[in-house]
């Protein structure tokens, strides 16, 4: 399905301390025109302040939106959908590699997003994971995903699914996140 930029947006949403040259996300805002949601503070990031800050680049432009979260977006992404009012602004939400916040090597800049937000998303979402993802083992994966009441992708050995994954452009990533977008309703007669 090819959707076009009247239709709906894209909005990346990117973890603890952004998405870099080579990441997937950066590579579908230069290639696709997709919209980064730029956040105050990357180093410490405030719950509360990050789902503000989704609220406002969603209330910017009236179109619907697919989000494409990656680590800490995931988790963004649950919280928000818990507490605002415009969750029927989003059509779907791609969950990639979201990290176990329960982990005793939790860099402390993260501690203030424990416990994570463990309710069913308003909207269509899938969770993708990797085996050998470093910040989430396969059964955290898969419990978040049943909590946020999502379908799970294991795409094998694929680390932290991020540019050190070699995954370029990640056509397939691409092809999930649209895949989530409801049909265009067709003219009735």
């Amino acid at each position: 399905m090819n959707l076009t930029n009247d239709d709906v947006r894209v909005l990346l949403l990117p973890g603890w301390l952004d998405s870099g040259p080579g990441h997937w996300q950066t590579r579908w805002e230069e290639r696709h025109g997709d919209t980064r949601v730029q956040q105050a503070d990357w180093q410490w990031p405030r719950r509360g302040d990050w789902m503000a800050r989704l609220d406002e680049v969603l209330l910017d432009d009236a179109r619907p939106a697919l989000l494409a979260a990656h680590s800490l977006g995931c988790h963004l992404v649950a919280a928000w959908a818990a507490h605002s009012q415009h969750t029927g602004r989003v059509r779907g939400a791609l969950l990639v590699a979201p990290p176990d916040l329960g982990r005793a090597d939790t860099p402390p800049q993260l501690r203030g997003w424990w416990p994570p937000v463990a309710a069913a998303l308003p909207f269509p979402a899938r969770v993708v994971w990797s085996d050998d993802d470093p910040f989430c083992a396969p059964p955290q994966a898969q419990w978040l995903a049943q909590a946020w009441g999502a379908p799970a992708s294991a795409i094998g050995a694929r680390g932290h699914i991020n540019a050190e994954s070699g995954l370029g452009e990640w056509p397939e990533g691409r092809a999930m996140l649209l895949a989530l977008a409801p049909a265009p309703v067709a003219d009735k007669p």
